[in-house]
């Protein structure tokens, strides 16, 4: 088994995930910069030609950082990221699916559209002239969480989940392409520094 992985927040999340694994894994360094993820032979493994991948040692491919995620939180050992009950798994991929879809794909989106649009715009299909309103839908919607995460340790309560990790990976990220977050909130500023304090945070 091993991942292919390289610069930005998705990639990241999975090594984050693994480092609170524990887990172990050869990995190739795929140049995004380069456009290596866009051409093959990458293309052969991962179609979409986006970063991760999870290749299996029967040759299967995973791609899509939930979707690796969730296959390391079941063959390897230790407690889950994912949830150890139904509940707390259907909690999980509720919050890992709400900050995808209305924070993080807006703030990509933003930032491909602007700061990230010369390499990009020969990529995927880019929109300059809504940038500033993607940006701001994420902005928006990292409010309404900062409101719902009051006397919560972690997004899913007590427990450290994938939703935090992915969280932490793309606002990070954020904070370095013009997407800070606004240090007026309530919780979300405190909550970023219990997991960038993490050993995982360097991954």
């Amino acid at each position: 088994m091993k991942l292919y992985t390289s610069i930005g927040p998705n990639p990241k999340t999975v090594r984050m995930f693994m480092a609170e694994k524990g887990i172990e894994l050869p990995k190739v360094e795929v140049d995004l910069m380069g456009g290596e993820n866009r051409r093959e032979p990458y293309l052969a493994k991962n179609p979409a030609g986006q970063l991760p991948c999870l290749e299996l040692d029967d040759g299967t491919v995973l791609a899509e950082i939930t979707a690796i995620c969730e296959y390391l939180d079941e063959v390897f050992p230790g407690p889950s990221l994912i949830g150890g009950t139904p509940e707390e798994r259907a909690q999980t991929r509720m919050w890992t699916r709400r900050i995808d879809l209305n924070i993080i794909e807006p703030m990509v989106a933003g930032f491909r559209s602007s700061e990230g649009l010369t390499l990009f715009q020969k990529r995927v299909h880019v929109i300059p002239q809504a940038a500033a309103d993607l940006k701001q839908i994420g902005q928006e919607n990292l409010s309404w969480l900062d409101r719902l995460m009051a006397g919560k340790t972690y997004i899913c309560g007590a427990r450290l989940s994938l939703a935090d990790l992915m969280l932490f990976a793309f606002l990070e990220f954020g904070g370095r392409v013009g997407q800070k977050v606004d240090p007026g909130l309530a919780s979300i500023p405190a909550w970023y520094e219990r997991i960038k304090a993490r050993p995982s945070a360097r991954a």
